[in-house]
């Protein structure tokens, strides 16, 4: 039987990764402390999302570890020897950072080195995938020329149509403490590869989502928009009038891409992963898309300050990916996504109501 150990098992990425490879017959070693909850408070806390895994997986097994624990790591893997190693563990809001900087490096970068070393040492030849983010190219990507259009802002230049693309600088920018501690530890793993001729990957996220994510206001973009008109909440914008972008993919993608990473492994690999342009939404468009489906206005407060090193318009240009593993793409479009937050419906449920095609304005050319 095929092992897997995924780290921040009871998160949204890494939660989907348990449920995905366990119905492939893999037995699946969870790391998960609810660090999360520590983090963000209840609206953070995992433990819903880790008992939903106990019940529905049997076969699965949690450790209440912390990544920091660097013996307690070597360990785990020595003892489990995993075929497969899936990073999720972080700690992920770019706001938060700047208040807990020692936390956000520890858990970021010196989480993935102790469990980069565990690997090198009982398992070198186990593909280690890493989800790192497109916050380590701070905000170089809004260097682009742009446009203002109605509900949302775009690239200007057609030549930019496909979105930001791996060669983007990670230099002369700002990152935010976060997207610092990610970029080290994003170094690190293409570094692990080079060196030791190891299987890594690095996976610079988008918007990362689906109805297992606890979301809160310093992340989880759509599903906290969703859960705040859900609930009656205020949902404040910050900046740029509202119409900045995001591309969005759905937990059950990234997982697709793990398992045909497992396959064909490279070593040192770099991808950009998300929605791509199909998949883009502005917080407008996001906005009303959820009004349309909830039939409620939406209660919204607008704040002119942006959050600082914030994305204008971030697309995830996915032509490497692509290239590299052409049997994926992307299978979850936005329309469904929204409606599976928004009513806790999907495609498996029936038909979906629609969203008008003018709300998800994702093409300016």
């Amino acid at each position: 039987m095929k092992r897997l150990l995924v780290t921040g098992s009871s998160g949204l990425v890494g939660s989907e990764a348990v449920s995905f490879f366990d119905r492939r017959g893999w037995k699946v070693y969870g790391v998960d402390n609810n660090m999360r909850g520590l983090l963000f408070g209840a609206g953070g806390d995992t433990t819903k999302n880790l008992n939903r895994l106990l019940d529905q997986f049997p076969r699965f097994e949690q450790h209440d570890l912390d990544i920091r624990n660097r013996q307690a790591l070597l360990d785990l893997i020595r003892e489990k020897r995993p075929h497969l190693i899936i990073h999720c563990a972080a700690q992920p809001s770019h706001d938060l950072a700047a208040s807990r900087p020692f936390e956000d490096f520890e858990i970021n970068a010196v989480g993935t080195v102790n469990l980069l070393e565990a690997a090198r040492r009982y398992c070198r030849d186990s593909p280690f995938i890493f989800m790192s983010t497109n916050k380590v190219y701070g905000d170089a990507p809004n260097e682009k020329p742009l446009i203002e259009q109605g509900t949302r802002y775009d690239y200007a230049d057609p030549k930019d149509y496909h979105g930001i693309d791996e060669s983007c600088r990670i230099d002369k920018s700002l990152h935010s403490l976060f997207g610092a501690s990610k970029l080290s530890a994003d170094i690190l793993v293409q570094e692990y590869g080079r060196y030791f001729e190891m299987p890594t990957v690095s996976l610079r996220g988008g918007c990362l989502t689906g109805p297992n994510q606890s979301a809160v206001e310093l992340h989880g973009f759509l599903a906290y928009l969703t859960r705040a008109v859900n609930e009656g909440r205020t949902y404040r914008i910050y900046g740029y009038k509202g119409k900045q972008v995001r591309d969005n993919i759905h937990s059950y993608d990234v997982c697709r891409f793990f398992e045909i990473f497992y396959r064909n492994p490279r070593s040192a690999a770099v991808y950009n992963l998300g929605g791509g342009r199909g998949n883009s939404i502005s917080v407008l468009e996001a906005i009303r898309a959820v009004e349309e489906l909830l039939g409620v206005k939406a209660r919204t407060e607008y704040r002119e300050e942006a959050r600082k090193g914030d994305h204008i318009c971030y697309i995830s240009d996915l032509t490497r990916l692509k290239t590299d593993y052409p049997e994926w793409d992307i299978t979850r479009p936005l329309e469904e996504i929204i409606c599976e937050l928004t009513l806790g419906r999907n495609n498996k449920d029936g038909p979906l109501p629609e969203i008008p095609s003018e709300v998800l304005s994702a093409d300016a050319y």
